[in-house]
């Protein structure tokens, strides 16, 4: 990302996310994004469309438990969800977020 083109590209998407949300709203979502492993995380499972804690983990070289703190932070944030099947959690990107916050992930992810 690097083109005048991308980058007037991200202003004008950042430019209608205060129509979707209150600035405390958007301070926490960015707050939760402003992290190189969740960006890894994000940028992962926009690849994959869905993994479970461990293969996220073993693709960002982090551990299990500090993969999964920062899954519950993207998750609490609603950017991430997750289905639990048998014992496994599988997470995917969030199907609901405001149009333009979506096209803001996938602009820099």
């Amino acid at each position: 990302m690097g083109n005048s083109s991308d980058r007037s590209a991200i202003i004008k998407v950042w430019e209608e996310i205060p129509k979707y949300m209150a600035p405390k709203e958007l301070e926490k979502m960015l707050k939760a994004l402003a992290n190189h492993r969740r960006i890894l995380i994000l940028r992962y499972l926009k690849e994959k469309k869905e993994a479970t804690v461990g293969d996220i983990a073993h693709a960002i070289k982090l551990s299990f438990k500090s993969t999964s703190r920062h899954l519950s932070v993207l998750a609490s944030r609603g950017i991430l969800e997750n289905d639990q099947r048998s014992t496994q959690i599988f997470y995917h990107i969030a199907p609901n977020l405001p149009e333009p916050l979506c096209k803001f992930i996938s602009l820099v992810m």
